[in-house]
């Protein structure tokens, strides 16, 4: 049966090459029509570019809502700031939630062009939703929503069609955010030295596109809305939402496809309950006696087999056949790379995990960053700078950051290491990460330690109540800027290259739920150390007039608690193994008949 599929397939690949000596991918990628891929009319930079461009203006549009939401629910809304902060906590680990159904569908129904779409038109009617709910209803005296004019009270029904509006927002980019940084990797074939090193900058630059959407979003779009303009702002997202969707549409003929896998859950549910069924079963003395599976499915979706690894040997049960078995029933023996799949994602759960340390300190650059500035001489020459825009130097950073690696620091790394490939391995990249976010840390506590040497401590309103200038923090965003260059975009790499083939949007979307967890135990972390430090006669580290606290010594804290992360990771780094696959079985046994079309 596996022979009839690839000469059927074989059939068609001949059919399309005729005379015209086309070449076709490598990795299984299909056409819009199902048929294999052409590499010189699909992928490759062209839909590339489109998708970093789409990812820029949804950027943009995400955080034109995002980054002033919590102003709009105290100024518009009329909620105090505790119950505001509380609810963009909650909207914002939702939209990182809906981040594993996005992945979900996209790998096991939809596949990654349909799940792209669906979201992204969820989140222009999100959009749309909130601009005319906000004219029609809620911007009531027309000017109101600055720091001068309050807006009227609002009723239920206008309460609840500003959350859905939010909430439609929150479901459409976390559908669509992990889904898009994989079906842009998709574009790129793997099996192609060219196109595989352009699979890898896709990334970068990837990462580049998400920063400078929010540059203009935290720029521009931040003084309009701070000004009152709310209603502008949020059509100006809308529109930019739309013009991204429209350029996804564009590039329909030009993309690459893969067919989803199934559901991932049962698949993993399998291979658990046929290694609990057979645990009284001895293992085999050697990989080759356990069961490979026919490669049907892998013929059919240009996936690879995995080569068998000694780790987690209890699941190898899974794979032994024994005198009782049915070839036909799953929940009783499961091919080997099944077996595999789910040892993959167990080992890269510890990676995952030391990974969330790190998006604490990251998530301070929103919060805690920007109390800091704002405690501190925020006049240059009678410029006058918003504290929430510091957050460009980071932005600015990782463009800066993002070619000073790719066009000097990996090449160097790569001559050191006489490699011709790569310089350093994403595990190492990640853990330079977390290197320079402990120094962001330091950096962050040393600024604050002079800034309440300059502090007025007595001051009813600490803002601009200590004459150090708010230029201080530009060292520790550019450094926060560095660690994300190393962290997030290796991250995206690492998840994406290490899950298995048909779990590749689960892997962006780690990442997204690390940043997620980041936020909660960030949360958690003040929490306690609010409760540990404040005392009868000290008001605690971090309190509302930080000029009687002592928020240094709470970045010190994050500094030696990434210190430890950063031991750990090592730890789990060293015990790593990479997922190694066979040849896939399209490019094994077509590849050969294809070299004489070619030649």
């Amino acid at each position: 049966m596996e022979f009839l599929n690839i000469d059927k397939l074989q059939g068609q690949r001949e059919e399309k090459l005729g005379n015209s000596e086309e070449e076709l991918t490598l990795d299984g990628t299909v056409d819009k029509h199902g048929r294999p891929a052409v590499r010189a009319t699909t992928g490759r930079w062209f839909a590339g570019v489109l998708l970093l461009v789409n990812q820029g203006l949804a950027t943009l549009a995400f955080f034109g809502v995002g980054v002033n939401l919590v102003l709009f629910l105290t100024r518009v809304m009329g909620q105090d700031n505790a119950e505001a902060a509380n609810n963009v906590s909650k909207w914002t680990g939702t939209v990182y939630i809906f981040s594993l159904l996005g992945a979900f569908l996209s790998d096991s129904y939809w596949g990654r062009y349909k799940t792209c779409a669906i979201f992204q038109a969820i989140f222009v009617a999100g959009l749309v939703s909130l601009s005319l709910t906000s004219y029609i209803f809620l911007i009531k005296p027309n000017g109101c929503g600055d720091e001068k004019m309050p807006c009227r009270s609002h009723s239920t029904v206008h309460i609840v069609l500003f959350y859905m509006s939010i909430y439609l927002i929150a479901l459409g980019n976390g559908g669509y955010q992990p889904t898009i940084a994989t079906f842009g990797a998709d574009q790129f074939d793997e099996d192609h030295p060219q196109e595989s090193h352009s699979k890898v900058s896709f990334f970068s630059y990837f990462y580049l596109a998400l920063n400078l959407g929010s540059l203009f979003s935290n720029t521009i779009l931040v003084y309009v809305e701070d000004k009152g303009m709310w209603t502008l702002g949020f059509w100006a997202s809308a529109c930019s939402a739309i013009l991204a969707l429209v350029l996804f549409l564009i590039g329909t003929p030009r993309y690459r496809h893969r067919k989803p896998t199934g559901n991932p859950i049962s698949r993993f549910c399998q291979v658990l309950v046929a290694a609990i069924r057979k645990w009284k079963i001895e293992q085999p003395s050697n990989g080759y006696e356990l069961y490979e599976g026919d490669g049907r499915d892998l013929a059919d979706n240009g996936s690879r087999n995995i080569l068998h690894t000694k780790e987690f040997k209890f699941l190898n049960k899974a794979a032994i056949i024994t005198s009782k078995e049915r070839f036909d029933n799953p929940w009783r023996l499961c091919p080997v790379t099944q077996v595999e799949e789910v040892k993959c994602i167990l080992r890269l759960f510890p990676i995952w995990l030391c990974t969330i340390l790190y998006s604490v300190v990251f998530t301070q650059m929103a919060s805690l960053f920007v109390e800091q500035g704002d405690a501190m001489k925020t006049t240059v020459s009678r410029f006058h700078i918003p504290p929430a825009s510091m957050s460009s130097f980071d932005i600015l950073s990782v463009a800066a950051f993002i070619f000073i690696y790719r066009r000097v620091l990996d090449p160097f790394v790569a001559s050191l290491k006489k490699s011709s490939q790569r310089g350093l391995t994403e595990l190492q990249r990640m853990g330079v990460g977390l290197i320079i976010a402990i120094m962001a840390m330091v950096a962050a506590g040393i600024v604050e330690h002079f800034r309440l040497k300059y502090a007025s401590i007595d001051c009813s309103h600490c803002t601009n109540s200590s004459s150090l200038s708010i230029l201080w923090q530009v060292p520790q965003y550019v450094l926060i800027g560095a660690s994300e260059v190393f962290m997030y975009v290796g991250q995206l790499e690492f998840f994406n290259g290490q899950a298995p083939d048909g779990l590749k949007s689960f892997g962006s979307a780690l990442c997204m739920t690390s940043i997620s967890l980041g936020n909660y135990v960030s949360s958690l972390l003040v929490s306690i150390v609010m409760r540990i430090s404040t005392t009868d006669n000290m008001p605690g580290w971090i309190p509302g007039n930080l000029n009687k606290g002592h928020l240094d010594r709470f970045y010190f804290l994050l500094a030696a608690l990434t210190a430890a992360d950063f031991l750990v990771y090592l730890l789990c780094a060293k015990w790593y193994k990479y997922i190694e696959f066979e040849e896939r079985s399209i490019r094994k046994q077509v590849e050969e008949k294809q070299g004489d079309l070619r030649f």
